[in-house]
C-alpha cells in the first residue's frame, strides 16, 4: 500500500477531451460578458464555455432564465482546441435524445467513479492508476465499466482475472525486461468487490403518465376523488400507484418498480380504472402522455412547473377568501385533490 497522499482527481474516461458533436454533462461556474464558463464533470472539471448565442434557438430575453450558476445539464461539444485547452459548447444544439443518452451515461459513470474513488482513497493509491489498470480497460471491453461492474456483483473473477498490466524489471544480466502480471492485486480486488456489491443494488425506475380529467356534474369533485382512488387501487406492493394534481385538469400518475414493463402495464391498468370510474359519472379523461420511464431531469422539471403554478395561484388568490380560488393547485394527494366544476 502506498504511503504518499493519493491523488484522487481524475477524469472518468480514457480520452482527456470529449469528441466534437458529443453531449457532455456540465456545471455552470460563472456568467461573463460573452457567455457562461462551465466545468465538464466527466473530464475532471476542465473548463468550457457556452456563448450566449448558443443558449437558445429563440431570441434571448433573459439570460438568467436559460442558464444559472450551479446548474448541471447536458450540452453539445462544438469545438475542442487540445493545444490551448479551449472547449466551445452549445445548449441550443442538444436534442432531447442527446439529453437522455447523456444523462444515462453520466449517471452510470458517476457511480463507477464514486466506487473507484472510494477504493483509491481507502487503499491510499492514485485514482488514475486505478483507472489505467482497471477502469479504462473495462470501458474498452464492455462499452462501459458500469456493465462490467454489474457482472462483478455475482461473478467478479470472470471480469477481473483476465486484466493484466506490463511491468519493467531488471533481469539477471542487467538488461531491462517487460513482464505481464495481473492488473489487480488481491487487496484491490477485495476492496473493489466489496464496494461494488454494496453500491450496485438494483435501482427502481420511475414510471409516469400525464392525464386530463374533468367532471362537470353535481358532486364532480367527489367523483374525481373516487376515480383517483380507483387508479391507486390498481397498484400493488411491487408497483404502488400514486396520482397527484398538477393544475386542473392535469394530473400525473406515477409508480416505482425494478421492472419497466410491469410498471408501464400497472399504470395502463390504473388509467383504465380511472377512466371507467369517471366516465360512469359522465366525466372525461384524456391521456396526454402515456406511461413511460422518466429521468431525474423530468422529475425536476415537473416539480418546477408545479411550484410555478402554486406561486401563480397564491398571487392571484392572495386577497381572496373564496374556496374556489384555493382549491385545485399544488402537490395534492387523493384526499385533498379536486377537479374543475362549472
Amino acid at each position: 500500500m502506498a504511503t504518499h497522499s493519493p491523488n484522487l482527481e481524475c477524469r472518468m474516461y480514457e480520452s482527456r477531451y470529449p469528441e466534437v458533436d458529443m453531449a457532455v454533462m456540465i456545471q455552470v461556474k460563472n456568467i461573463a460578458d460573452m457567455g457562461a464558463y462551465v466545468s465538464l464533470l466527466e473530464y475532471n472539471n476542465i473548463e468550457g464555455m457556452i456563448l450566449f448565442s448558443e443558449l437558445s434557438r429563440r431570441r434571448i430575453r433573459s439570460v438568467s432564465s436559460l442558464i444559472k450558476v450551479g446548474r448541471i445539464e447536458p450540452v453539445m461539444v462544438l469545438r475542442v482546441d487540445k493545444e490551448k485547452g479551449y472547449i466551445d459548447l452549445s445548449k441550443r444544439r442538444v436534442s432531447e435524445e442527446d439529453i437522455q443518452a447523456c444523462e444515462e451515461r453520466y449517471n452510470k459513470s458517476k457511480l463507477v467513479h464514486s466506487i473507484m474513488r472510494h477504493v483509491a482513497e481507502t487503499l491510499g493509491i492514485d485514482l488514475e492508476e486505478l483507472y489505467v489498470n482497471i477502469g479504462w480497460p473495462l470501458y474498452r471491453k464492455y462499452g462501459h465499466a458500469f456493465e462490467a461492474f454489474k457482472i462483478m456483483v455475482n461473478d467478479p473473477d470472470s471480469v477481473l482475472d483476465p486484466l493484466t498490466r506490463e511491468v519493467k524489471e531488471t533481469g539477471p544480466d542487467g538488461q531491462e525486461v517487460t513482464k505481464v502480471v495481473p492488473a489487480v492485486s488481491e487487496e484491490i480486488k477485495e476492496a473493489l468487490i466489496r464496494n461494488i456489491r454494496r453500491r450496485m443494488t438494483p435501482q427502481p425506475l420511475k414510471i409516469r403518465a400525464d392525464i386530463e380529467m374533468k367532471c362537470f356534474q353535481f358532486d364532480g369533485v367527489l367523483h374525481i376523488k373516487d376515480a383517483m382512488r380507483k387508479a391507486e387501487a390498481a397498484g400493488n406492493a411491487d408497483c404502488p400507484v400514486k396520482i397527484k394534481l398538477v393544475a386542473p385538469p392535469l394530473y400525473v400518475l406515477t409508480t416505482q418498480t425494478l421492472d419497466k414493463d410491469q410498471g408501464i402495464s400497472i399504470l395502463t391498468q390504473a388509467i383504465a380504472a380511472c377512466t371507467e370510474a369517471i366516465e360512469a359519472q359522465k366525466g372525461k379523461l384524456v391521456v396526454k402522455e402515456p406511461p413511460r420511464a422518466v429521468s431525474e431531469r423530468d422529475d425536476k422539471l415537473l416539480t418546477e412547473h408545479m411550484l410555478k403554478l402554486r406561486n401563480a395561484n397564491e398571487e392571484i388568490s392572495g386577497d381572496e377568501d373564496s374556496e374556489e380560488e384555493d382549491t385545485g393547485l399544488g402537490d395534492a394527494d387523493v384526499e385533498n385533490a379536486v377537479g374543475i366544476m362549472e
